[in-house]
């Protein structure tokens, strides 16, 4: 059954999120396409049959996309996104990609590589998964996997996208800590307000974090407010 017209389906979601066009990767898309997933009865099945399709897309972009995604939901859809992909009904699909008697004679090697090693990562990270292990081994026996992939020392999820704000002004316990300080009159409270505004002004200048003007107004003042204090009674 098709979805109503202001609701977006799976299949719209994976399209986007794997779009060859995409300069980048659509952290929102993918995000979207996992949630909805977990929330729909059949969520997982239709999910790997759609993920499985892109994976397959001569289209190396579009092929590594659509690993990109499989990846984000194994590390954030729990168990029922685990226990369909470690059915041999989708681990066929991927064995398609690498096997040179079905697409591994044109598939691209990047794509290829991925495969193999997030397979490989499974069945370190879900032992339980044993099909999985059992396609892996398979792949062993036939010698399309000679020796397995190098894993990152943090094999879960690549990095959500940036934040807008710096957690450092989110942490209620530091927010409260300054209050207090920039409220005493004891001039060793404000020294360490001082350093702390000093920090927190520092951490604005990182690139690529984003503050909002008012926080870094008032940083200032506050920064300037101590300074002519401490002047007069230090």
């Amino acid at each position: 059954m098709a979805a109503p017209p202001d609701e977006a389906s799976l299949e719209s979601r994976v399209n986007k999120a794997t779009n060859p066009l995409n300069r980048e990767t659509d952290w929102d898309s993918i995000k979207a396409f996992c949630e909805q997933l977990g929330n729909e009865p059949e969520g997982p099945q239709l999910a790997t049959r759609l993920l499985a399709h892109k994976i397959q897309s001569p289209q190396e972009w579009e092929a590594m996309q659509a690993l990109m995604v499989l990846e984000t939901c194994m590390k954030n859809c729990g168990k029922r996104f685990h226990n369909e992909v470690g059915k041999f009904r989708f681990l066929n699909e991927l064995i398609k990609v690498v096997s040179p008697k079905y697409l591994g004679s044109r598939a691209p090697e990047p794509v290829k590589r991925k495969v193999l090693e997030m397979m490989y990562s499974w069945t370190v990270g879900l032992p339980e998964e044993t099909k999985i292990s059992d396609a892996y081994q398979m792949l062993k026996k036939q010698g399309i996997v000679k020796q397995d992939p190098a894993l990152p020392d943090d094999t879960p999820l690549p990095p959500p996208p940036p934040r807008p704000k710096n957690a450092i002004f989110e942490d209620e316990e530091k927010s409260k800590m300054l209050s207090r300080l920039l409220n005493s009159t004891h001039p060793e409270d404000l020294r360490a307000a001082n350093k702390l505004i000093k920090e927190m002004v520092q951490e604005v200048c990182v690139p690529r974090l984003r503050f909002s003007l008012l926080w870094t107004r008032k940083l200032t003042q506050d920064q300037f407010s101590l300074s002519i204090y401490l002047s007069v009674h230090m």
